[in-house]
């Protein structure tokens, strides 16, 4: 693995990088399986509210996304919360990994992540190219979102 594929990542998100990358690609499908099943449930206030969350086109599979900011500015803090079929493992997969590596974190580091992430865990040749335009397009509306809130 080169520097250049944690380059511009936060501790966390370059981790879960390098343990994709340290292991042969079919365990990177069973890695991606682990994070499906470790994307956490939506709180009751999204749950019963979903049209609270914004749905990303761009994924196959039904997937709605919310950053929630608490403050302003690039310290304001950053909280994700996903909804996705578990008939979806692909798609609550790459949410999982957007979770753990980016809830918790400020607007500042969530908007300095840079867009070509998806294409860092090397799943290229085991997931196909739509799948990943997905995950980007999860990252992009949480940036955005990001950006709205932490302005406000």
């Amino acid at each position: 693995m080169t520097a250049a594929t944690t380059e511009g990542l936060p501790e966390g998100f370059a981790a879960i990088v390098e343990d994709f990358n340290a292991v042969p690609e079919p365990e990177r499908l069973q890695m991606l399986l682990d994070f499906s099943r470790g994307l956490p449930a939506l709180p009751e206030r999204y749950a019963e509210h979903p049209e609270l969350l914004e749905p990303v086109p761009e994924c196959q599979s039904p997937i709605f996304v919310v950053a929630e900011v608490t403050g302003t500015g690039q310290d304001a803090r950053v909280d994700l919360f996903f909804s996705a079929p578990e008939e979806a493992p692909t798609t609550r997969g790459f949410a999982g990994i957007l979770h753990d590596g980016l809830d918790g974190l400020t607007a500042g580091e969530v908007l300095a992540v840079p867009a070509d992430v998806s294409d860092r865990l090397g799943l290229s040749r085991a997931v196909s190219p739509l799948r990943l335009r997905g995950m980007a397009g999860m990252l992009g509306r949480i940036k955005r979102q990001v950006q709205e809130k932490s302005a406000a």
